[in-house]
């Protein structure tokens, strides 16, 4: 599939309004250095972090090990750290090794001095998920995690835990992005149906599917499925005792030292206990080039299973100006959780929910990185593995 460099024009926008949007990324390059600016000491904010409708984050000099997790209050972020802190790794030069199973706080390299009307939201970039490497940012004395409210002045912090693989970070790596937004950018039901009237948003089999067999839900989500058959490998299991995953090197790594192949000749596998999956989405999905949307578990309360640590899809994520040639899956990311739990084809699995931008970006999702970005997905690991020879992967023993 064929992505347009650009986007020059406009789509006919049946929904468009003053309700709120996310901003593209000329107004996010206008806040750079005013709403947005490096902090003492760090290098500047380079154009590579600046994507469709979000800024990549970087990581600081330093990572604190700490005890525990925590939800920043009134007590200060610094005097949390200096009551949970055991060690520090400095991420300088080669950088360090963050081990498997512990959390990490790191000072980002960006800090936020917002204007009374713009918010930010937060979330982990794509190759993070995909690596497991659970994170979420920090703002001072706002107890949320992954958001900073309008006005807001102040440090950024990531928090960092390997849950598969223990992972070398370096300074400056990418491991989460904003977003800045007015008002209420998410599309309600009612206009997202109308959007998909009119652009539909997935297909399968290289067609649309109709708005008829389409289900959105009552909070403006469009919910899609896990699509298994007519892949192999269906998935990938995260093995169990790995070497260090090098996350900033792309293609540093063969899949097969790392991930374990999924095979579902019925249509469905079951899932161990505590292990990380990758699957794709039955179907290909397509973000219009004056809208963002974001991947939502369908319920958090299902209890057996977690997906989507990772899922932003910038402007132009699956499109193309020919309809033809529209769609890319959505990859997913899963942990099984107390007990064994069958996954099938054609499972409701996620949501996708559609934002507003301000308008179409200079450059849509990956315009500029046609080798590197994922928009020519199917089952896709993380940038640091090169691609899978499939034929010769080892399959997960307890998978049927």
């Amino acid at each position: 599939m064929q992505t347009s460099p650009t986007y020059a024009g406009s789509v006919h926008d049946p929904v468009r309004s003053r309700r709120g949007h996310l901003l593209v990324d000329r107004e996010i390059a206008e806040l750079v250095g005013t709403a947005v600016r490096p902090v003492p000491g760090a290098s500047a904010i380079a154009s590579a972090q600046l994507q469709a409708s979000s800024l990549d984050l970087r990581l600081g000099p330093v990572a604190y090990r700490i005890r525990a997790g925590f939800l920043p209050g009134r007590t200060p972020i610094a005097a949390r750290l200096a009551e949970l802190e055991t060690s520090r790794l400095s991420l300088e030069h080669g950088g360090a090794v963050l081990e498997k199973g512990l959390v990490y706080l790191v000072p980002l390299e960006e800090e936020l001095v917002l204007p009374a009307d713009l918010e930010a939201a937060f979330n982990p970039r794509s190759s993070t998920g995909r690596c497991d490497v659970f994170t979420r940012v920090l703002v001072e004395d706002h107890p949320r995690f992954h958001a900073a409210p309008a006005g807001y002045r102040g440090k950024l912090w990531l928090e960092v835990a390997p849950l598969s693989f223990p992972v070398r970070l370096v300074r400056g790596d990418r491991l989460a992005q904003a977003r800045f937004f007015r008002g209420e950018p998410a599309l309600s039901t009612a206009e997202l149906r109308a959007l998909y009237a009119h652009t539909p948003l997935c297909y399968v089999d290289g067609r649309p599917v109709p708005t008829e067999d389409v289900r959105f839900d009552g909070e403006g989500g469009l919910e899609l499925h896990l699509g298994l058959k007519g892949r192999d490998p269906s998935g990938w299991r995260a093995q169990t005792h790995t070497g260090v995953l090098d996350f900033g090197r792309e293609a540093a790594h063969a899949i097969d030292d790392f991930w374990e192949a999924v095979h579902s000749p019925a249509g469905h596998s079951i899932l161990t206990p505590g292990s990380f999956y990758l699957f794709a989405s039955r179907e290909r999905v397509v973000v219009p080039p004056e809208y963002a949307a974001e991947m939502l578990p369908v319920d958090v309360d299902i209890g057996e299973m977690r997906n989507n640590y990772a899922g932003f899809f910038d402007n132009g994520f699956g499109w193309d100006d020919d309809p033809a040639r529209r769609g890319t899956p959505a990859v997913l990311e899963v942990r099984a959780h107390d007990v064994p739990f069958l996954v099938e084809d054609g499972q409701v699995f996620f949501r996708l929910r559609y934002y507003r931008t301000s308008g179409a970006p200079a450059k849509l999702y990956a315009a500029d990185r046609a080798t590197t970005s994922y928009r020519r997905q199917d089952l896709t690991p993380a940038r640091c593995f090169r691609p899978a020879a499939t034929h010769g992967a080892r399959r997960a023993p307890d998978e049927r």
